[in-house]
């Protein structure tokens, strides 16, 4: 167990990795950005942490000793802790990438990784989290949208959203019947443009439309992406 308190000014994330180099590095470039950092280097140790310490945001090793780190997200959702977690791992498998995106993970690296990349997910992350200070509630269909409060309501009843998923539906409602390429989503929600991973897109459309149930809005455009009815 090692925490790094210096400037934390931007909230305090727990990072769960065995690698103890590639914990260091994390650490490094999260404190020198303004984190708290602590660091777990097992799953039942980090996930103790997170409860205690109630992070900002969450580092997960998918490939940790003892309960791994799809096991740590699952728990903490089916407790309804929506904490932003960031999914790191060795393995290159969609399989795997897939899995902890419908558990509720906010975004996905795959080793090796540049820091300042993980700095600036956590910091897109943080920010879409912390929402506008203002805004009006959309509303298309049975389904509100609060930016203010952060809220969606599918026939006056809440539905909970992960951070990723809420932004999302917040994009697509922002502009009923227009067409959003997964490109535009990727760049606009996730704040960057890697087109390899559309799949992502892909699955938090998935997430949204099993949580929205028969009141989801969300259009398919074979091909090119998605909207919401007009």
């Amino acid at each position: 167990m090692e925490s790094e308190a210096r400037g934390q000014s931007r909230g305090l994330v727990v990072i769960v990795e065995d690698e103890r180099a590639i914990a260091d590095l994390e650490r490094l470039y999260l404190a020198e950005a303004g984190f708290g950092v602590h660091v777990e280097g097992d799953g039942e140790a980090g996930l103790a942490s997170i409860r205690r310490l109630r992070p900002v945001a969450i580092v997960l090793d998918v490939g940790l000793p003892g309960v791994d780190g799809i096991e740590i997200c699952r728990r903490l959702r089916a407790a309804e802790d929506w904490t932003p977690v960031i999914f790191v791992t060795a393995r290159d498998d969609e399989v795997d990438r897939i899995l902890g995106l419908e558990l509720g993970a906010d975004d996905y690296l795959t080793k090796p990784f540049s820091p300042r990349e993980l700095v600036v997910r956590i910091k897109t992350i943080l920010r879409r989290h912390a929402g506008p200070v203002a805004g009006r509630v959309l509303t298309v269909g049975a389904i509100a949208l609060d930016p203010l409060r952060r809220r969606v309501e599918a026939s006056g009843l809440p539905v909970t959203l992960t951070s990723t998923e809420f932004d999302l539906l917040a994009k697509l409602m922002s502009s009923p019947g227009q067409v959003f390429t997964r490109g535009q989503l990727l760049s606009s929600v996730w704040g960057h443009a890697d087109y390899g991973l559309g799949r992502t897109v892909d699955v938090h459309v998935a997430q949204l439309r099993s949580k929205l149930g028969e009141s989801s809005p969300i259009v398919t455009s074979r091909g090119v992406g998605y909207s919401v009815s007009a």
